[in-house]
């Protein structure tokens, strides 16, 4: 028998999607425009419009060139910019005083996508950037990331799967959502920074800490990919810029004193930070060769052994993103939308020893990403299969992503990223 149970949910997807709706009081939003919905994709990854290189670097640690390339967005439309100035002058405003933002006025550029790759090939990571100035002083150009705003659909799988197994973990992710308690999280690879900004930005009890290990990386998504620069932190633990300045508080204050921006390899942060218990982890860490390193998920590793200390022993959440490796005549073609394969087995078979060996519950499981040949790996201490059948955990984790949709409130739906091509490992 194989130890992996495979099971999409696509079958009777609209009685059950029409059911779990009724019960959670129509969280689905009709209408609501997601900017970094795969539509707009054709706006930065068409093979025949290689973009406008706005940044270049050569990385000491095995990415080989790191490159920024920025291709026009469409959106936000014109018309919705002079909201946006005008967020920008409030906040002005709200810093400086009445007095001290006097005729001061805000003015928008445009919109970019700027993609992050290595070798002129790879693209690691896709943001949404404004570019803006002062009215007052027009050379004074700055770029901020859009932090609702997650392009890639495997980020969306991530945020999706990882907050919903959280959720069914009874954690309470209400009063996180709202800062009424902290929730502490991990990013292992950081890119451009759009997960752990949109985390930051949508969960206001957020405290992120990001490890990176190339400094090219961090200097690049600061400087041309507008991520908050007040984040990045020195190797003895202090802020790197002791004080942000005003138009960094204009844009990010509430937001970048809980990003931790650290330039590190994730196992020696790993070793070094004792004290921390994560209530969820992401892990997104590709080399310039686009391979993800045996070193992360090895089970019998010291960097395995200190990752399950830190990883909170009662709802702690792993999630990983994935290739998918999936050999279409290993599947069973009654099933649709499955693409787990060998090494994604594999490589959940090793976390499940290195991470559920001594624990009472847990339940590790893989889910496929819609568009991309990626797959999201979960590692939930918090939940179980309790002796169920299938497809009562699948209607389980249904129910409770679109309460978690309630809570959240984003402009995009959790259950689509759970609906096809869930495995059991």
């Amino acid at each position: 028998m194989n130890s992996i149970q495979r099971f999409s949910l696509t079958r009777r997807l609209s009685s059950v999607e029409s059911y779990l709706r009724h019960l959670c009081g129509g969280a689905f939003r009709v209408g609501v425009k997601d900017e970094g919905d795969w539509f707009y994709s054709q706006e930065w990854w068409d093979p025949h419009e290689r973009g406008h290189t706005v940044s270049q670097s050569s990385s000491s640690r095995g990415n080989g060139v790191v490159s920024v390339v920025a291709h026009p967005s469409s959106l936000p439309s014109r018309e919705s910019w002079a909201e946006t100035e005008g967020w920008l002058d409030n906040r002005y405003m709200e810093i400086m005083g009445r007095d001290g933002a006097k005729n001061e006025k805000f003015k928008i550029l445009g919109y970019q996508w700027r993609s992050l790759r290595f070798n002129d090939d790879t693209r690691q990571s896709t943001v949404k950037v404004m570019a803006a100035f002062r009215a007052l002083q027009p050379s004074s150009i700055f770029y901020m990331q859009h932090p609702h705003c997650l392009a890639v659909p495997y980020l969306k799988s991530m945020v999706s799967v990882g907050l919903t197994s959280l959720a069914a973990s009874k954690y309470d992710l209400t009063s996180a959502a709202i800062g009424k308690k902290q929730m502490r999280i991990l990013c292992v690879g950081h890119g451009g920074g759009s997960l752990p900004l949109f985390l930051a930005n949508h969960i206001l009890g957020a405290l992120v800490d990001i490890v990176e290990i190339d400094p090219v990386v961090i200097s690049e998504s600061v400087r041309a990919m507008g991520f908050p620069a007040f984040s990045v932190m020195t190797a003895t633990g202090k802020r790197a810029l002791p004080t942000p300045d005003i138009i960094d508080q204009v844009m990010w204050r509430g937001i970048h004193e809980r990003l931790f921006l650290y330039e590190s390899e994730a196992k020696e942060f790993i070793l070094n930070n004792q004290n921390n218990s994560y209530d969820i982890i992401f892990m997104d860490a590709y080399d310039g060769a686009d391979i993800f390193p045996h070193s992360l998920w090895d089970s019998n590793s010291l960097f395995m052994k200190a990752l399950s200390e830190r990883l909170h022993h009662e709802h702690g959440t792993l999630v990983v993103n994935l290739h998918s490796d999936a050999d279409i005549s290993d599947l069973d073609r009654s099933i649709e939308g499955v693409t787990t394969g060998k090494y994604v087995r594999k490589v959940g078979k090793a976390y499940k020893k290195g991470l559920m060996e001594n624990e009472r519950n847990g339940l590790v499981f893989s889910c496929e990403v819609p568009w991309l040949c990626n797959v999201s790996l979960v590692v939930s201490r918090g939940m179980s299969s309790d002796g169920r059948h299938r497809d009562q955990i699948k209607t389980s984790l249904m129910k409770t992503s679109l309460e978690v949709d309630k809570i959240l409130r984003l402009p995009f739906s959790f259950l689509d990223y759970l609906k096809t091509g869930l495995a059991i490992i």
